[in-house]
């Protein structure tokens, strides 16, 4: 395998991302909550809302679409909506990059913190951001915005119990 390459997404890339949605969301298949993380996948619009309006990172190896990273706004804030690499790319810093990607060009934009919500139990979520600079943060501390995005995960029946969200600052460019 060649060095992985980070590039903006495209418009062209949507259907290849959602792709490696599809594959990346096996690795959650014995987990309590697969059903409602496959019912509650990115749509194209998201994906393409992107493109345009927000941050998506996108990696190639060897030509083949690999991993993605999407953020958007919340608070003022850079968020992290999803980042998902296919499993047989895993474990070989491409997701690692993709979140530096993302985080760079969020700080880029003026944006000083970035956020996300995710798996506290998967080796993979809420450990592998910790082990990058993110750290927890309570109800307390989260704004209008990503408050909102938390309450909607559990109207739509996430175990919150599972879930943590977690913020990194970012440095002022």
């Amino acid at each position: 395998m060649t060095a992985p390459m980070i590039r903006a997404g495209t418009a062209a890339d949507v259907h290849a991302l959602l792709e490696v949605e599809r594959r990346a969301a096996a690795l959650l298949l014995d987990h309590g909550a697969y059903g409602l993380f496959a019912m509650h996948s990115l749509s194209p619009e998201n994906l393409r809302d992107g493109v345009t309006n927000g941050i998506l990172r996108v990696a190639e190896a060897d030509g083949e679409v690999v991993g993605f990273a999407l953020c958007g706004q919340a608070d003022g804030h850079a968020h992290l909506f999803e980042m998902d690499v296919v499993p047989e790319h895993g474990r070989c810093g491409i997701g690692s990059a993709l979140l530096e990607s993302a985080c760079d060009e969020a700080a880029a934009r003026g944006l000083p913190v970035i956020t996300l919500v995710t798996l506290r139990d998967v080796a993979w979520n809420a450990p592998f951001y910790a082990a990058r600079g993110f750290v927890e943060i309570d109800d307390a501390e989260c704004g209008v915005e990503l408050a909102q995005l938390v309450a909607r995960e559990r109207m739509l029946g996430f175990p919150m119990r599972l879930r943590v969200v977690m913020r990194r600052s970012l440095p002022v460019c």
